[in-house]
């Protein structure tokens, strides 16, 4: 386990259906702002939105890349994503194998 330094970050982004996420994930990829998407789907989110009680059927995104880059990752999602506000978080990585972390650097922008 290696401290990480410098920072990569997890970005957790929530999409309306399996291919909003695939579609976001391969543009984030594609663009070099993030490493790798896992996509999870499907989950089960419960929120208030518009002063109501929403359950609803969604699929989490999970980005890795550096932290300078959340800013980039988080307008090119605004621009993608199909709700008037995302979730768009993010957590630091704490430690991780050292050849994984310097993987997420390599793929991402410089």
């Amino acid at each position: 386990m290696t401290v990480n330094t410098p920072k990569t970050i997890i970005i957790f982004v929530t999409a309306s259906s399996v291919n909003e996420a695939r579609e976001i994930g391969k543009t984030l990829v594609e663009e070099r702002l993030v490493a790798c998407c896992n996509i999870i789907n499907p989950i089960e989110s419960i929120f208030q939105w518009q002063g109501k009680i929403n359950v609803e059927n969604e699929a989490l995104m999970i980005c890795k890349t550096k932290e300078d880059l959340f800013k980039k990752v988080e307008d090119r999602v605004h621009k993608l994503h199909s709700y008037d506000v995302p979730e768009i978080i993010a957590v630091p990585i704490a430690h991780g194998s050292k050849n994984y972390l310097d993987w997420i650097k390599k793929e991402t922008l410089q």
